[in-house]
């Protein structure tokens, strides 16, 4: 339910319609548009009514809304959310690239490619201290310590930082080292992690599951609004088809779905979504060409000796290729390349 309040509504008039549904069990989520302050109103569906709200001081409007995912929904709030992640902002116009490797394999090796990836002109360094792999045997990546050197290397480079946690044991510590906390497909129906990104202070990055759909994503991400941050960036990165030629079926039909049902930003990784070096950069063309609001891709420069997902990384000068192709491609949606963080580079 959405409670639209009048442009003359007194502070003491929204705290009432606050006051009022939280003595009805339910929850009360101000919403500041362009042109409008309104109250999402959400809890149980048999508490929703109406005629309870109607009548208070300050209030216009009392709008049923139709849709589970009540906060993340274009019904809520109709325009364009943007994220800031370092000071760069993702959603609306902006276009951002987030590069990096798939894991941190050493202080020496982050670093490396965060000056790549700075010079081919991405905006946000990527890099997993903490990783979850099919096999037990795999690498699992270096924790802490590898927290430490990616948040190093993106303060060396200017560039603000995401990486992965896999539960609200390490959500505390990417919180203390990271930008940007990334929830990955697998965690992406771990609701006490969602729960806890909602009461962290990071945006989050929240990837689509492997064999989710489109309304699934937007109730995880609910999750997480729900409980207070609304700093939440959507991910499609491929779904499990019936496709042999690629890893999996990268889905760039979700994300102009996505655009229609949710005011939330949505990036793409055409890494995972193809799992084939050369794939990558067509792919990430294309997600560019639909109207995505980012990338994120792995980078890394010897990716034949890299400890994860090699065979998906493309080199830093094929990055630099493709960010220097997206100008052409993106005022075809209406964005641009954004911004770089006002973080300053010590190199």
């Amino acid at each position: 339910m959405l409670i639209v309040m009048s442009a003359q509504a007194t502070a003491e008039e929204i705290r009432e319609v606050a006051a009022r549904a939280e003595s009805l069990g339910l929850q009360a989520h101000s919403i500041h548009g362009q042109q409008r302050l309104a109250i999402a109103v959400t809890g149980l569906r048999e508490a929703l009514n109406p005629m309870v709200f109607e009548t208070l001081a300050g209030v216009i409007e009392v709008i049923p809304l139709t849709l589970p995912y009540t906060l993340v929904s274009r019904e809520a709030k109709s325009e364009d959310s943007v994220v800031l992640i370092g000071g760069v902002p993702v959603g609306g116009p902006h276009f951002a690239v987030m590069a990096g490797p798939c894991a941190v394999e050493s202080p020496e090796q982050i670093h490396a490619i965060a000056a790549s990836v700075r010079r081919a002109g991405a905006h946000i360094l990527r890099g997993g201290a903490f990783k979850p792999r099919t096999s037990p045997y795999s690498f699992q990546g270096l924790g802490r310590e590898g927290l430490v050197a990616l948040h190093d290397a993106g303060r060396e480079w200017g560039l603000p930082v995401v990486t992965e946690a896999l539960d609200e044991r390490s959500l505390e510590v990417v919180c203390q080292y990271a930008d940007m906390v990334q929830v990955g497909a697998r965690s992406m129906h771990n609701y006490p992690l969602l729960k806890a990104c909602g009461r962290a202070h990071l945006p989050v990055l929240l990837k689509r599951g492997m064999g989710s759909t489109v309304e699934e994503l937007l109730l995880a991400a609910e999750y997480i609004v729900s409980e207070g941050n609304r700093s939440v960036v959507l991910c499609e990165r491929g779904i499990r088809t019936f496709a042999e030629h690629t890893r999996f079926t990268l889905d760039l039909s979700a994300v102009v779905a996505v655009q229609r049902l949710s005011h939330l930003p949505i990036i793409v990784d055409p890494s995972h979504g193809t799992g084939k070096r050369h794939k990558v950069v067509p792919m990430a063309r294309g997600a560019a060409a639909v109207g995505a609001n980012g990338l994120l891709i792995e980078v890394h420069d010897d990716p034949g000796h890299a400890l994860s997902d090699g065979q998906q990384a493309i080199l830093p000068e094929e990055l630099a290729e493709l960010l220097a192709q997206l100008p052409a491609i993106l005022p075809l949606t209406g964005k641009a390349l954004a911004p770089h963080a006002s973080i300053a580079a010590t190199a």
